[in-house]
């Protein structure tokens, strides 16, 4: 015999319903669980704390040569070799271009040929005359002299016996002639005596007559001596050799030898402007630096200008254009102009080389300000560490100057920061179940992905990055965070904050 058991209807609803509530909490849990999970994930803080921040100030810059002039030569002419093309690294004192000089080779030889008759003449006065132009005069000296004493001791005695003993002679020949003609007068006169030998016994009396009045001549001159007038041109004449004989031997003028030399120096003078000249003609690099721009080909004509000029009239005359090493040209306000020293470290960074930084230091503040759009800056040049030579002329760059460290400042992410209608502060987050709290704050430098708060938190304090769901801020990050010079990370401000 089967026994059937039978459960009452009551007791099934009841198992049912204590069924039903279990799986209910159960899903209850695991959903509320699951939510907590998702709002955990979705609200993320951060720590303010305290740490060692680098203040820089950025701003906006170009690249700029440090010197750049336009090659042209002194004179005008025309080109004959260019040495160098655009690109071309060239360093001081190297040729980079000749210009035609033939018309100057000419000019300097004649000016050399110049110079050296000039110095001939010069070294001919300095040395004296030569021994031979002395003794030359010496010997007439003594020409003159032995003449002076001659007529000053007069006749020897030999001298006057010889014109007596002619005088002798002739009234001798005289005495015999005037017989002869005596007797030849008598017989012409008795006819016995031809006419013709009669003349001539006469003319050999008057011959005879006129031998001894030129003898009795001769003895009073031997017995007289010298003349007067004689014996005074013979003392000239010794007086002249003396003084001839004297400048051969004192040698030349000082008078003389100093326009020799003025004349010498006149002739170097004229020798090295042409050999200036020459050398302009060679262009030279005034400094190390690379060719820029070409101006002009062989055979152009070129004229002088203004080396620092760009106008066209400037550079169509020029030959070529030359730029030294690169520098840095910024622009500061001046309201941070204050924190820039002469040796500051500067990152630069430039837009053709992303991701890629270059050092310099600052070289030269500017003493004088200049205005844009109303706002007051002061041009700040940098030397520029390049040694591959990446940057060029012209291409724009950011610069950071690291004006130095401000130690233990309180810091949080930027991206905490919010604006509400209240001011610029942060979400502090709540624990349990409170709501994220605003915080006003003030704000000042920015660096990285980091802001410095002045006032308004502590350290260890949290704020939120994320917010959770219906919190959400009408704007976070601002645009423009109160307290600081320009937005964070731009250019042409200030990062340092007034709070």
């Amino acid at each position: 015999m089967k026994f059937k058991f039978k459960v009452p209807k009551w007791v099934l609803g009841l198992l049912a319903l204590g069924l039903l509530s279990g799986v209910s909490y159960v899903a209850y849990g695991q959903m509320t669980q699951a939510n907590q999970t998702q709002t955990n994930r979705k609200v993320q803080t951060a720590t303010a704390e305290r740490l060692s921040v680098p203040v820089t100030i950025s701003a906006n810059g170009t690249v700029q040569p440090e010197r750049s002039v336009n090659m042209s030569p002194k004179n005008s002419g025309v080109l004959k070799q260019l040495l160098v093309k655009e690109g071309d690294r060239v360093t001081a004192g190297q040729a980079l271009a000749y210009m035609d000089s033939s018309n100057l080779q000419g000019q300097q030889t004649q000016a050399q040929a110049q110079l050296a008759s000039a110095q001939a003449n010069l070294d001919k006065l300095l040395a004296g005359n030569r021994p031979q132009e002395v003794a030359q005069a010496k010997a007439q000296l003594a020409s003159a002299q032995a003449n002076l004493d001659k007529l000053l001791a007069g006749n020897r005695p030999q001298e006057v016996a010889q014109a007596q003993a002619e005088l002798t002679s002739a009234q001798a020949n005289l005495q015999q002639a005037s017989l002869t003609f005596n007797q030849n007068q008598q017989l012409y006169s008795a006819g016995a005596l031809s006419q013709r030998e009669f003349d001539t016994s006469r003319t050999a009396y008057n011959t005879a007559k006129a031998q001894v009045e030129q003898a009795k001549q001769g003895l009073n001159l031997q017995q007289v001596g010298s003349r007067p007038e004689d014996v005074t041109t013979a003392r000239a004449q010794v007086e002249q050799a003396k003084q001839a004989l004297s400048l051969q031997k004192s040698g030349s003028r000082e008078e003389d030898i100093a326009t020799a030399r003025a004349q010498v120096m006149n002739a170097k003078g004229a020798l090295q402007t042409v050999q200036s000249q020459l050398n302009d003609t060679v262009i030279r690099a005034p400094f190390n630096g690379v060719i820029t721009r070409k101006f002009a080909d062989p055979g152009a004509f070129v004229t002088p200008t203004t080396s620092g000029s760009s106008v066209s009239s400037a550079t169509s005359s020029s030959i070529l254009s030359l730029a030294s090493t690169n520098q840095i040209v910024s622009k500061v306000p001046e309201t941070s102009i204050s924190k820039i020293k002469v040796g500051l470290p500067v990152t630069i960074v430039a837009d053709a080389f992303p991701g890629q930084s270059f050092l310099g230091k600052v070289r030269q503040v500017a003493t004088q300000s200049t205005v844009e759009q109303n706002v007051t800056f002061f041009e700040v040049k940098m030397s520029l560490d390049d040694p591959k030579n990446q940057l060029q002329a012209g291409m724009n760059v950011s610069t950071d100057f690291k004006v130095g460290n401000l130690d233990n400042a309180l810091v949080i992410p930027t991206v905490a920061i919010v604006r509400q209608e209240q001011g610029t502060g942060v979400l502090l987050a709540g624990g349990g179940e409170r709501r994220a709290k605003f915080q006003p704050i003030t704000t000042g430098v920015s660096f990285e992905d980091k802001t410095v708060v002045v006032s308004g938190l502590q350290a260890g304090d949290k704020v939120l990055l994320s917010f959770p769901q219906g919190e959400r801020p009408a704007s976070r990050t601002p645009s423009l965070i109160p307290g600081m010079g320009g937005s964070p990370g731009g250019s042409g401000g200030s990062r340092r904050g007034g709070g």
